[in-house]
């Protein structure tokens, strides 16, 4: 019901019934974009609703160009007419069940993980043909429709396992373990690094009791190794090599010194076969399966699936790098944007982030603290809506607009707050962001006291805290502004307090302790409690024990903390307090880097800022 009492609009019912219903369901626009995805489908894919809106379905899931799921799109797109498919899709290792229909909004498309229930038709056609193939005393046929069924599992299960990990090693280990014993009795998996290093890192046995010689054979192969041997030749070759009937002419072939062969000899090698790691025209190695005397050569559908599984192994690698390659850029582009706070005389700052996306460490919360021309030190702390590469762009416009317009107009923080949503609106800035903007001020009089004062604005932005020396911790509240990038037009205020000597005060965004299920009284509240408890341990102590305290292992959302301890005016600052250039943990909660003090004492007003 709305607040008057009325039945919500049909239109809300519709959009609350779609958000809450548990079958996935997502809208792509005319340029094939996601322009809706509801939470469960967002889930069966992997993601995130907010890391899907906005995004090109080819862009993203790029498996799917040239399949099924493209012809059925289009084909709806073409002709109007509803239809549906049902495709295995690789690289989340699933069936799934498409159905598309054309509306006004879009192509509406819902869908459904028909996995178990296609495995359980293969298991229920391989068991049928079984029997059939028993009853008509065709056992061979019946070995085989199991095999093909072990085998059809198998790809599958490479699929899901090699794309669960952005680890390259970890990936290639499980594929290794699980090709073995299916396809072969012993498996080595060689990769090719980026600077064209050979390391031979998958290895699996089907005895136990040979795995450590097979891992001395291993140690020894990639420096043993002659040209003609199956791994160099596949790799410069990209083709597949195998050799049935393993000879000893072979083996001196393959292996350049004595030490390597007696290595080998406990192994028993009889058939080998190599396939090519090939994805997007790059090679990223080889696998090697290798039989005993007992098991023979290869079969026709093992050299078949393991040709299959080659093409799935190396698709993966590539996701993973590509995702290492991204992880490593976003890292790089944080640190760009997080810049190291200013540390004044007998001001002491530490800052802390943790971003919320899972493997690659970036996101839109930000901190900043910087000298004003007049000697003032300015103190930021903001959240750009989105936990992706996009909101930090964004970010990195928002906090550049916040700095530039704080330094140049030496305004209050209500005026900076205003010029800055007005500039992004009139910029074109597609953002928006809660931010809170502080100004650490000392007049004549409050040195003379020894206090500092506080000035600060907010716009949609949680409450700072101020730590007093004695435990006691007060919300420092002002009236709330909207959030930056709707060019608000109204007034905006700032809020007033006494900052004692011995004080912290502290600025973060609201990550820190919202919790889903958890009332925000609730969870501020236990903030408050662990910054009490805080009092008198040193800065960053502190702002290590709430990451810890409030976020534990995982971060629901991106988080940043900006903590600024008031050491007394008179006197020496405290040497335990001087600036440290630490080295970067970004996404662990960790310190970024300090700067050097080299602006100490320059363009003070009093001692303090």
């Amino acid at each position: 019901m709305t607040p008057d009492g009325a039945a919500p609009p049909p239109h809300d019912l519709l959009v609350q019934a779609v958000e809450g219903m548990d079958r996935p369901l997502f809208v792509l626009d005319d340029d094939w974009r996601f322009s809706y995805v509801n939470p469960a489908g967002a889930a069966v894919l992997d993601r995130t609703v907010a890391a899907l809106q906005g995004r090109g379905i080819w862009a993203e899931f790029p498996e799917a160009v040239g399949g099924p799921f493209e012809e059925l799109y289009r084909h709806v797109r073409a002709t109007g007419e509803s239809a549906s498919t049902e495709a295995w899709f690789g690289p989340l290792g699933r069936w799934f069940r498409a159905d598309a229909f054309l509306t006004d909004a879009g192509l509406v498309v819902t869908y459904d993980d028909v996995t178990q229930r296609r495995r359980t038709e293969e298991e229920r056609a391989a068991a049928v043909a079984a029997r059939e193939a028993a009853a008509a005393q065709v056992t061979v046929a019946a070995a085989r429709a199991e095999a093909a069924a072990r085998h059809l599992v198998l790809l599958g299960d490479i699929s899901q396992a090699m794309t669960a990990t952005t680890d390259v090693d970890e990936a290639v280990a499980r594929f290794a373990t699980l090709v073995v014993p299916l396809l072969a009795d012993w498996c080595l998996v060689s990769v090719v690094d980026p600077d064209g290093t050979r390391r031979d890192v998958g290895r699996a046995h089907s005895d136990p009791a040979m795995v450590e010689a097979m891992h001395r054979y291993a140690d020894l192969r990639v420096r043993s190794n002659r040209p003609t041997a199956p791994v160099p030749t596949v790799l410069a070759s990209g083709r597949p090599m195998v050799i049935a009937h393993l000879t000893d002419d072979d083996v001196r072939a393959m292996v350049a010194d004595d030490v390597s062969r007696e290595a080998l000899e406990p192994l028993r090698p009889a058939a080998l076969a190599t396939f090519p790691l090939l994805a997007r025209g790059e090679q990223f190695g080889a696998f090697t399966l290798v039989n005993g005397p007992e098991r023979g050569p290869h079969t026709e559908l093992e050299l078949r699936t393991a040709e299959i599984a080659s093409r799935r192994a190396a698709l993966a690698l590539d996701n993973a790098r590509l995702a290492s390659a991204a992880a490593q850029v976003a890292e790089r582009m944080q640190h760009s944007l997080l810049s190291p706070p200013v540390q004044p005389d007998h001001l002491e700052l530490a800052v802390r982030y943790r971003p919320a996306t899972r493997g690659i460490a970036i996101g839109g919360d930000w901190y900043d603290a910087f000298l004003q021309p007049d000697g003032d030190t300015v103190l930021v702390i903001g959240d750009v809506m989105g936990h992706d590469i996009e909101a930090a762009a964004a970010m990195g416009q928002v906090k550049t607009l916040v700095r530039g317009i704080a330094f140049d107009r030496l305004e209050e923080p209500a005026g900076v707050l205003r010029r800055v949503d007005h500039a992004l609106v009139g910029l074109g800035v597609p953002a928006m962001a809660t931010a809170l903007v502080c100004r650490v001020e000392q007049d004549a009089a409050d040195r003379a006291a020894g206090m500092r004062r506080l000035r600060w604005s907010t716009a949609g932005h949680p409450d700072p805290m101020l730590l007093l020396a004695d435990g006691t911790v007060q919300d420092l509240s002002a009236p709330v502004g909207p959030p930056l990038g709707i060019g608000w037009r109204g007034p905006r205020a700032d809020g007033e307090a006494l900052v004692p000597p011995d004080s912290t005060l502290l600025l973060f965004t609201d990550g820190l302790f919202e919790r889903r299920g958890v009332p925000l009284d609730e969870s501020r509240e236990q903030l408050r409690e662990l910054v009490a408890a805080a009092a008198g341990q040193p800065l960053d102590d502190l702002c290590d024990g709430l990451l810890a305290s409030m976020l534990g292992e995982g971060a629901e959302d991106d988080v940043a903390v900006l903590a600024v301890r008031a050491h007394p005016v008179a006197g020496e600052r405290p040497p335990e307090a001087g600036p440290e250039v630490l080295p970067p943990l970004l996404g662990t909660g960790g310190p970024l880097p300090g700067p050097a003090p080299s602006s100490r004492g320059v363009g003070r007003r009093g001692s303090s800022p």
